[in-house]
């Protein structure tokens, strides 16, 4: 059964930056929980691709950002303390400079997991700033007995959401 997340939080920081930064998959364990204690164990990198051209960000010519195709593979401990790690591999889907980029699992936990990054320049009291949206549509494996973790799985992307969004800004600010 297909089943849908979506959150958003507004950051104080440029819209330029804050896609740069969610835009390098370096900072991707950095941005999981820590108890996961997720690494990169491979990257594939494809260039991102501005106004028809391969091009990096105009912050650094040493700005890495993953592009439409770029593979991640990924692992981290589902329960922490226990050495136990699982692996799980994404690529770049859809790639659209300073707008929006899409991922989803071509290996790993999940039967099926979509994720889209989405980015827009807002003011919010008076200061502009950026809303980071993620939406995510994900189905659980094993039909019927993988849909009795429906909640248990939910809450855990609730929690590991709310635990970003409290450490973001900092986060950004140290980039």
């Amino acid at each position: 059964m297909k089943q849908r997340f979506e959150t958003s939080q507004w950051v104080p920081f440029r819209f330029e930056v804050v896609f740069a930064f969610f835009a390098n998959p370096h900072n991707l364990p950095i941005l999981m929980p820590e108890g996961a204690q997720t690494r990169i164990e491979e990257l594939r990198i494809m260039p991102a691709v501005r106004n028809g051209a391969h091009a990096v960000d105009a912050r650094s010519q040493l700005e890495i950002v993953a592009g439409s195709g770029s593979e991640i593979l990924l692992s981290f401990r589902p329960v922490p303390r226990l050495p136990m790690r699982l692996h799980w591999l994404a690529q770049i889907s859809e790639f659209q400079w300073n707008s929006h980029f899409c991922d989803y699992q071509v290996r790993g936990p999940f039967a099926r997991f979509h994720h889209c990054h989405r980015f827009q320049a807002v003011m919010q009291s008076g200061a502009w700033g950026t809303t980071v949206t993620d939406e995510i549509e994900y189905s659980l494996p094993l039909g019927v007995l993988g849909g009795l973790g429906s909640g248990m799985v939910r809450q855990k992307l609730e929690q590991s959401f709310a635990e970003r969004q409290a450490r973001l800004i900092k986060l950004i600010a140290a980039s």
